[in-house]
């Protein structure tokens, strides 16, 4: 059976509107940014959020909401590491394929791009003579 989430993003797909080059190391933020979009859209973008609560655990007493919530941050998280690392150059993809969570992948992308493109600025504004 098909979710929600799952066939806004199959239709999503399959639009032309969506065309992201694959992240091979260059223009972080751009990229970034269009990725951003493209979760957003999917109303799946909230499970890089790091102030997100985990589910708690499963117990016999949980609700059918709690239920239905925790499969769909699981769906929800699955396909969106799923865009994340489609994504990618297939070098960053075979990089990032054995890491399990989105929001890892997506802060360490953050953590080690962001600081690189921030060097390209400090050392683009020197002038040379």
């Amino acid at each position: 059976m098909e979710t929600e989430t799952t066939t806004a993003t199959i239709k999503l797909m399959n639009q032309d509107l969506i065309k992201l080059d694959r992240f091979d190391g260059t223009n972080f933020t751009r990229w970034q940014d269009k990725l951003k979009f493209l979760l957003t859209a999917l109303k799946i973008f909230y499970v890089l959020d790091p102030d997100l609560q985990p589910i708690p655990e499963p117990t016999d007493g949980d609700s059918e909401e709690l239920k239905a919530e925790r499969k769909k941050r699981v769906e929800d998280e699955f396909i969106c590491r799923g865009h994340i690392l489609n994504a990618l150059s297939d070098r960053l993809y075979d990089l990032y394929t054995d890491t399990a969570s989105a929001k890892e992948i997506w802060t360490t992308l953050e953590f080690k791009y962001k600081a690189e493109e921030g060097g390209t600025k400090k050392v683009s504004n020197f002038e040379i003579f």
